[in-house]
């Protein structure tokens, strides 16, 4: 795939973490590599707790968007389906584990470890120059017409 999970299935996706249309968002960019999606995103300076360091709260965003979409990819592809279900966030933990540094770009990687045909739960590491500074566990659901968040993005 030559393009981003994001750029492919939801190019109008405005979400501040993941949305390509969201000019002030962190828009990242996950691909499918093997059983994971991996995704390399760069800090800048308004994403710091302090100078040089990383935000929590954007990690946190960080792990959480790109783990929704390593359980939307897993579930799109245990389905059979062309396109995605939507998915969003019902039950996620985040461990930072060390400070992240924020004057280089940091990796993402997620992996689904447990899955049922609506629902998934995605292990997710980020790591700054191949150190691991943040984890996270969580659980994606899709969801169904009716739910506020169906075909948002």
């Amino acid at each position: 795939m030559s393009l981003s999970l994001q750029d492919t299935y939801a190019p109008s996706n405005h979400c501040f973490g993941c949305g390509p249309a969201n000019q002030q968002g962190l828009r990242i960019k996950s691909f499918p590599q093997g059983e994971e999606c991996v995704a390399t995103w760069t800090p800048q300076p308004h994403h710091e707790a302090f100078t040089g360091m990383l935000n929590g709260g954007i990690i946190g965003a960080l792990l959480d968007c790109h783990s929704n979409w390593t359980a939307a990819w897993r579930l799109m592809l245990a389905s059979g389906a062309s396109t995605p279900p939507c998915t969003v966030t019902a039950d996620f933990h985040v461990k930072l584990k060390r400070p992240t540094p924020s004057g280089a770009p940091v990796t993402l990687s997620a992996k689904v470890v447990d899955s049922s045909a609506d629902r998934a739960t995605v292990e997710a590491t980020l790591s700054s120059d191949g150190v691991v500074t943040a984890t996270c566990r969580g659980l994606f659901v899709a969801v169904k017409e009716g739910h506020p968040a169906y075909h948002r993005w």
